[in-house]
């Protein structure tokens, strides 16, 4: 099948999916059924350095940018995986790169970068807060050589399979600060030496089947040395790796659309009822090749926002619209291949209904399709702010 991908990223996809073809369908069906985790296939790729993409080589990363980056999660959930049990590894360390010291980068980064460390968690969501991230309640407090935590988080992914944690948590009172987006700080967390110690992890059963947790931090103590920049300014710290998620995410949608695209074209042709291929008919055509159009549309603004990363140009617009485009084109690849399917689009073994649960996920994470609609409206548009 055509697409608008760039060819000159062929050599890429090529090794990528020859990787992938060692994980067949029903490896990744038995952990959407059992809500485990896929170690081999997150081992694989860490191995083989896909995970390590955007590391700098100084590090011993492969030193290449988010458009590649981004084609790796695309081509994970293209091959019937799903990179969500990896992409935090991707993006993650970003902030660690762009405001750790050198110490800190020398620490993590080559084990990041070998896989002898995980950073997969970022813990920044509350269950009062939500999105309305300046008013988070976790409480990060100096003492000595130390900083006190105290406080909840919710929806955390991966902590179950990662070292490290980015945290992000109030180090001055909300009511002592000019900006409210002032007073936040990051830290990095040694999961190993937290948890039992003043950190409690409590996993949450969902739809998808995605490892995601609810965290209690009751006076865990971590090495103020793990502060990560400047003390109060982790807001803004932690917001420029938002454009490489929703950019990264945005190519996930995009795998999953071409592979919803294909799964459904293949059995619209090869079904036959009333003694014709069910393909023939324009009510299961039109809807598959409509959305094989909204999944190139979105191909290309990802490509975009992806190349204005890579350049150091300002990406916010782009990496949202992406992200929003590609979520939306994804869920209506998903509804019109569990439609040509019938039946059997509920059926385990086609696959269809799992991907079609882990489709639906990204209309509301990392960001909700109407935050994204909002930071157009007020952002882009200059249309009176609507929260």
């Amino acid at each position: 099948m055509q697409t608008s991908a760039p060819e000159t990223h062929g050599d890429l996809r090529d090794a990528l999916r020859a990787l992938c073809a060692q994980f067949p369908p029903e490896y990744h069906r038995k952990f959407g059924e059992n809500e485990t985790y896929p170690v081999e296939f997150v081992d694989a790729l860490t191995r083989e350095g896909w995970l390590a993409a955007m590391i700098p080589e100084e590090y011993g990363g492969s030193g290449l940018g988010l458009t590649e980056a981004s084609i790796i999660m695309e081509e994970v959930n293209r091959c019937g995986g799903n990179a969500g049990h990896c992409h935090g590894q991707m993006y993650n360390m970003g902030t660690l790169l762009r405001h750790g010291s050198d110490e800190q980068k020398q620490k993590y980064l080559p084990a990041i970068a070998s896989g002898a460390l995980r950073l997969q968690s970022m813990a920044v969501t509350e269950p009062t807060t939500g999105t309305d991230t300046t008013k988070l309640k976790t409480t990060a407090v100096r003492k000595g050589d130390r900083y006190v935590i105290n406080g909840q988080k919710v929806w955390i992914s991966r902590i179950q399979h990662s070292d490290l944690m980015i945290l992000l948590a109030r180090t001055t009172p909300l009511k002592d600060v000019k900006k409210k987006s002032q007073g936040l700080s990051i830290f990095m967390v040694d999961l190993k030496e937290a948890i039992g110690n003043g950190m409690e992890v409590r996993p949450i059963a969902n739809m998808p089947g995605h490892e995601t947790n609810e965290v209690f931090f009751d006076n865990l103590e971590i090495p103020a040395e793990n502060l990560i920049g400047t003390e109060g300014r982790g807001f803004y710290h932690i917001l420029d790796g938002l454009n490489a998620e929703r950019t990264l995410i945005a190519g996930e949608c995009i795998g999953d659309g071409y592979w919803f695209v294909d799964k459904a074209r293949a059995y619209a042709g090869e079904r036959i009822v009333f003694d014709r291929p069910i393909g023939q008919n324009q009510g299961v055509q039109f809807p598959i090749a409509k959305a094989y159009v909204n999944v190139e549309a979105a191909n290309l603004m990802r490509f975009e926002a992806a190349r204005r990363f890579d350049a150091g140009q300002d990406c916010g617009a782009q990496a949202n619209m992406a992200k929003l485009m590609a979520a939306d084109a994804s869920w209506e690849a998903a509804n019109a291949c569990i439609q040509t399917h019938g039946g059997f689009g509920f059926a385990r073994e086609y696959d269809v209904e799992r991907k079609f649960r882990e489709a639906r996920l990204y209309q509301v994470a990392p960001i909700s399709t109407n935050l994204i609609l909002s930071y157009v409206g007020e952002h882009i548009l200059g249309m009176p702010r609507s929260f």
